[in-house]
């Protein structure tokens, strides 16, 4: 056969069983044989073929049919020489042998041209107990639903833009403006016209100690959330969270090692947090706070008192305070926002907030966080975080470059969340809508795009919330989140945005009251 024939076959036979020319020389000195170090090379580069013993060795060391290395035939299926032919050593049999005599430091690999078991890669078991069913099971399901060419309605995600809501058109004139000018990194904190158009917006809340220094922007909130539950929290460290919650604030807790301890918010009290749940859940792990105001999925606004108790809490404590404001101009019928950390400047607060809801961008990832207050005790924290920062780089530049822009002049949202804006009326629509479904009881939002209404589960005999979310995708094509998706602890609440124009609503709403007309789990 020519040589390059044979060095191709044999560089494919080492290729295969991951052997190197100085394993082939090791091995066959182990089955009492001997291959020279020059010899093997010339066999190896095409230089001279072996006489039929030598590559009869070399197939029992490389566990393949010494025909097929020597004439290039393709190996028997069984192992056995072809009829007429001189056999060479089985290469199955001869394998097996030398499995047998060999070390196992020195035994070839497994030919991948036989069956063997497949590697499985499983998920890491940090993520064991990670939750998040925004996007999840049931929304899986919803998109195998779609592939089908079925027409699902959405109601479980607060993204505008599907909905008809439009960025402000002078947000995006400046950001195709600036594109040229956005092709490198920024400083890791941020652009310099970002982070001071946020330090000022800051000032406006009245949230006080704020420097340039003191304000990182991200790709959305959901990142810098992320950011600072992996800088602030050790295995068994505890964090106090609301429940129901945005999921995302217990899983980053749960990822970076640390315990979510969840207070309740009261439904009775029109979702505010239980200032006596939170304080029997404090123990000495305790680091730190989470406040959601505006909340989601709830839609409460807390008032000034209630953020107050909250912070005589927090003081007494010495915990830390993270408050997720991203809804902050989304409060409605008169409702003022209060930022907490504007209560709090003896504590070390950090505030989050972004343009995704405001300026109905979320695809953009435009977010923020505001280190404030008393921040000689968070040092070595906010090391951590600009470490943290360092390693992503930046976030999107382009998004950050729009951000002076979006805070200034007119905030186009607020024709939204008056009477006879978008928001405003289909919040109406559904909370009244909701109220006349027999089985479900509602508290009114006062912000955001969400409703959480209450089930009566005896009524209905649902003891499986995602069942039920799935039993409703299967019968009426509505897509929503139950409520212990946002580690609520009764399988009773659902959410609803309610960002679909007002027809969309009122079909949605018919189907959703036939469905409970009819519905009893099973």
């Amino acid at each position: 056969m020519p040589l390059d024939t044979f060095s191709r076959r044999l560089k494919q036979a080492m290729s295969d069983s991951g052997m190197k020319q100085s394993d082939l020389i090791a091995a066959a000195e182990t089955l009492g044989e001997k291959l020279g170090k020059s010899q093997v090379s010339q066999y190896v580069s095409g230089k001279t073929t072996p006489r039929r013993d030598a590559a009869a060795l070399l197939a029992r060391i490389l566990g393949v049919d010494c025909d097929w290395l020597i004439a290039g035939a393709a190996p028997p299926a069984d192992g056995r020489p072809s009829a007429g032919e001189a056999p060479c050593i089985p290469a199955v049999r001869a394998s097996a042998r030398l499995a047998t005599a060999m070390p196992d430091s020195t035994k070839p690999a497994p030919n991948p041209r036989r069956s063997i078991p497949m590697r499985e890669f499983k998920k890491s078991s940090k993520l064991d107990n990670v939750l998040y069913d925004v996007r999840g099971p049931v929304v899986d399901e919803a998109a195998r639903m779609e592939r089908e060419g079925q027409h699902i309605l959405k109601l479980n995600i607060g993204n505008p833009a599907p909905f008809g809501f439009r960025t402000p058109d002078e947000v995006i004139a400046d950001m195709r403006m600036q594109l040229p000018d956005c092709e490198g990194y920024s400083d890791s904190r941020g652009l310099f016209s970002a982070r001071k158009a946020i330090m000022q917006y800051a000032q406006i809340k009245h949230i006080p100690n704020v420097d340039m220094d003191s304000i990182y922007t991200g790709n959305g909130v959901s990142e810098l959330i992320q950011m600072c539950m992996q800088a602030l929290l050790d295995t068994g460290d505890e964090i106090l969270i609301p429940s129901p919650d945005y999921p995302l604030w217990t899983a980053c807790a749960t990822l970076a090692g640390g315990t979510p301890v969840h207070y309740l918010c009261d439904e009775r009290a029109d979702w505010y947090p239980d200032i006596a749940d939170i304080e029997r859940k404090i123990t000495p792990r305790t680091k730190a706070i989470v406040i959601i105001n505006p909340n989601n999925p709830t839609g409460a606004v807390y008032p000034r008192e209630v953020l107050r108790e909250i912070v005589e809490v927090a003081r007494k404590h010495q915990l830390m305070i993270f408050s997720d404001e991203i809804y902050d101009r989304l409060c409605m019928d008169g409702e003022e926002h209060v930022s907490i950390a504007s209560l709090a400047p003896d504590l070390f607060c950090v505030t989050f907030s972004g343009l995704s809801k405001s300026h109905m961008i979320a695809g953009f990832r435009v977010g923020w966080m505001i280190m404030s207050g008393e921040k000689r005790c968070a040092r070595d924290f906010m090391l951590g975080i600009n470490m943290l920062s360092n390693m992503r780089l930046c976030s999107n530049v382009p998004a950050q470059s729009i951000v002076q822009t979006a805070l200034g002049g007119h905030q186009s949202v607020k024709d939204y969340v008056v009477p006879g804006g978008r928001v405003h009326e289909q919040r109406d629509f559904v909370y009244n809508a909701l109220k006349d479904i027999d089985g479900i009881s509602v508290v009114k939002p006062k912000a955001a795009f969400y409703i959480f209404p209450k089930i009566d589960v005896k009524k209905f005999n649902i003891t499986d919330d995602e069942q039920f979310a799935l039993d409703l995708l299967h019968q009426k094509k509505i897509l929503i989140t139950r409520g212990q998706g946002f580690n609520w602890h009764e399988p009773d609440h659902f959410r609803i945005v309610y960002l679909p124009r007002i027809e969309v609503l009122s079909e949605a709403m018919d189907k959703l009251q036939d469905f409970f007309a009819h519905y009893r789990q099973r």
